[in-house]
């Protein structure tokens, strides 16, 4: 299995989890392990038949860089599809449309008729009146002429209604011709619209197959592993802090290894809760590294990284001053140090080892701290002869002028490369930890 540096956090803080539960872990699942073996190495067999033949049916890179070509070009044509439809869609939806225009000029001809139709019935009641109202003493001409100006009326009156009927009837088929090509052009452009998602999908389907078959034919990188001789040791962090004081400590880092560690970077980060152990206090606490080498104080960053080592011989030591600042208004509370070491060589192979706990009770501003032990090492997890919490048996004083051995701390902050895993593996930890060290602390208080 691949382990890129980029994923050496989310590994190694899965590891420290491991570690912690290993015991019961292995306790739960060690029968169910036995159970299991006939058939487990029956569906290895079959998996490897299936791995085998799905080897054989595998799509070559070529064909597959072929495949997304064609791909993105089906893409391409359906977004070109998707613009045409669009410019149709906009043009049958437009005041200026030729069938909207004709259905415009057909209710204006619909309305005309209309009006025609109403002047011609009025002209028809006109003469009828006429013809009513002319009196006994008309003469015969008066009574034909009237008479005639009736028969005039009905049929004028009788033709404007059926301008009017087929006025009306044009207007109604422009009208729904008209409706029919907008919706049409709609109904077009939504197809288009599906068919370039579509397109899409397969696109990117197409090239996610390329981009995995090219990684999976990647040469393997070498992975990242633990080295627990690389040892991360503080001196002089005191078991009671002081909120709103400063607190000077040191840091050594040991290569305890036969060969050299290309770049080492040490991580330092304080993690600590209020009485309650549920309000996480971590931004009260602002930590700076300096050496003889560079003696400026510098930040720490947020990843718990500073300075880095370059290289660090086989048996050979470094070390770092540290500078603890507790914001004044930070509550009582307890808290752990988490410190970690890790490295990447020239070959990019990398590692480095678990966080070492190193407990501390903090105290409220103003505040006097008596008979103050050095904080000492956690031992949350199991230990081994290959695993012990850090600094545990270490007893070489530390140094707190220029670095030692064949390391030198760096000026700069660590390298953007690095595998910065002790962030992860200190927040994997962190709750559990501190939860452990406060239930031990409280245990002990109402025991004595």
């Amino acid at each position: 299995m691949k382990i890129r540096r980029t994923l050496v956090r989310r590994t190694l803080a899965t590891a420290v989890v491991a570690a912690v539960t290993a015991p019961v872990v292995l306790l739960s699942v060690t029968p169910a392990l036995a159970d299991a073996k006939p058939s487990a190495a029956l569906q290895t067999q079959t998996q490897t038949q299936q791995g085998e033949q799905g080897e054989q049916d595998k799509p070559s890179i070529e064909e597959l860089e072929k495949a997304a070509e064609k791909a993105q070009k089906a893409y391409d044509d359906a977004v070109a599809a998707g613009k045409a439809a669009q410019v149709v869609l906009k043009a049958a939806l437009s005041d200026e449309a030729p069938l909207t225009v004709a259905a415009k000029n057909a209710r204006k001809e619909a309305a005309d008729a209309a009006t025609a139709k109403e002047n011609a019935d009025k002209a028809l009641t006109d003469a009828k009146a006429a013809l009513a109202a002319l009196p006994e003493t008309a003469t015969a001409e008066e009574k034909a002429a009237a008479e005639k100006a009736v028969t005039d009326a009905e049929t004028a009156a009788l033709s404007a209604e059926d301008a009017k009927a087929t006025a009306d009837e044009k207007a109604a088929t422009a009208g729904e011709v008209a409706s029919d090509a907008r919706v049409a052009a709609a109904r077009e452009y939504s197809k288009v619209q599906d068919a370039t998602k579509e397109a899409l999908k397969a696109k990117e389907a197409a090239d996610k197959a390329l981009a995995d078959a090219k990684e999976e034919a990647q040469p393997d990188e070498p992975e990242c592993v633990f080295e627990s001789k690389l040892s991360t040791v503080v001196t002089g962090l005191p078991s009671k802090i002081v909120a709103g004081s400063t607190t000077d400590f040191s840091l050594r880092v040991t290569n305890g290894t036969d060969k050299t560690l290309g770049e080492v970077s040490p991580y330092v980060y304080f993690h600590a809760t209020d009485k309650s152990g549920y309000n996480v206090i971590d931004d009260a606490f602002h930590l700076q590294w300096s050496t003889a080498a560079s003696p400026a104080w510098k930040n720490v960053g947020e990843d718990g990284y500073g300075g880095s080592i370059s290289p660090l011989k086989a048996g050979a030591h470094a070390d770092m001053k540290l500078r603890l600042k507790v914001d004044a208004k930070a509550p009582a509370g307890d808290g752990l140090a988490f410190v970690a070491g890790n490295y990447v060589n020239g070959d990019e192979s990398c590692g480095g080892n678990l966080p070492g706990e190193y407990a501390f009770e903090l105290l409220a501003a103003g505040s006097v701290a008596d008979d103050v032990d050095d904080a000492k090492p956690g031992k949350t997890r199991p230990q081994t002869p290959d695993n012990r919490p850090q600094g545990v048996t270490s007893t070489t004083p530390v140094d707190s002028g220029n670095a030692v051995g064949t390391g030198s701390l760096a000026s700069t902050g660590s390298s953007s490369a690095l595998p910065q895993f002790a962030a992860a593996a200190g927040v994997a930890v962190a709750l559990g930890a501190v939860a452990v060290f406060v239930v031990r602390r409280r245990k002990a208080d109402s025991a004595a």
